[in-house]
């Protein structure tokens, strides 16, 4: 399956970035007296768990469909999202209380330095948001567009820490502690992300109704299979990739029940043909009385 390559592939994009990262980011920590660096490494390193996760669950929820789950395993991605959210809130939480330790504690102000590395993250960063959330856009992944989150949390990280230590060394002495704040904030906005990670993946447990568009472009496709006067209700879900649709269709009353029968089965092919992402398509036929 393309869409599940891609999303892999993407995967894969996050994990080797995320593990050079870390390793860039601590060691510019270490040597560089930034303890906001620090904090992004810490932010990357559980960016590489969280990225295998995603991996795991994609590759799970795409198993086909079995006797125990004759809808495929395709909720196990949003529960996945669930974990990677745990990931997020963790490091922040570690971020913050060290964060809090070091603005009492005195130290060396960051090396001038440490911004060109923070500079090259900053644009790193960025650039691995667009290709992960354009992937997750492409393939309908909530935990790739997760994935995506992290990169982007990491670059406002990376944006505050450049901040802090820009005003740490521009003014001296008696502001070493503008690095450590600057890591209290990305630790706030990794917290808010967080929540527009969960929010929508939620939504998707709990088959929430978010697929306006989808609809649309449904019942237009139904209108063009000959024999579908018209539509009624339409209710989908989403499972992994897929989106499973129950829809009421309306045909002429007069039609015998195996005509209604091989009707309902050339919109499903229809539906399924025209739009891929479709899973299972149940449909109901309704009688038309005014014909």
């Amino acid at each position: 399956m393309p869409k599940v390559e891609a999303a892999i592939k993407a995967t894969y994009f996050s994990v080797i970035g995320n593990t050079i990262l870390a390793l860039i980011k601590g060691l510019a920590g270490f040597f560089g007296n930034s303890y906001a660096l620090i904090a992004d490494a810490i932010e990357s390193t559980t960016d590489i768990f969280a990225s295998f996760l995603v991996l795991f669950g994609i590759k799970y929820s795409n198993k086909p469909a079995d006797d125990n789950h004759p809808y495929g395993h395709g909720r196990a991605e949003p529960l996945i999202t669930f974990i990677v959210v745990g990931f997020l809130i963790t490091s922040a939480t570690v971020i913050a209380y060290e964060s809090i330790l070091n603005i009492n504690t005195p130290h060396d102000l960051p090396k001038s330095w440490t911004l060109y590395v923070l500079g090259a993250i900053i644009l790193w960063k960025e650039y691995s948001f667009q290709v992960v959330m354009r992937r997750s856009k492409e393939t309908h992944s909530s935990a790739l567009k997760a994935d995506a989150w992290h990169h982007r949390s990491d670059a406002i990280t990376s944006v505050a820490a450049f901040i802090g230590i820009s005003i740490a060394l521009f003014l001296g002495k008696g502001y070493e502690s503008a690095d450590d704040w600057a890591a209290l904030f990305a630790s706030g906005f990794i917290l808010y992300n967080s929540y527009l990670i969960f929010r929508p993946a939620l939504g998707e447990i709990m088959d929430e109704h978010l697929y306006d568009d989808l609809i649309e472009n449904i019942r237009i496709v139904s209108k063009s299979v000959d024999g579908i006067i018209d539509t009624e209700k339409c209710f989908i879900r989403k499972s992994g990739m897929k989106y499973h649709v129950d829809l009421h269709a309306t045909v002429k009353a007069t039609i015998s029940v195996k005509e209604g029968h091989d009707l309902a089965h050339q919109l499903k092919d229809t539906l399924r043909a025209e739009i891929p992402e479709l899973g299972h398509v149940l449909i109901h036929v309704e009688p038309d009385d005014s014909i």
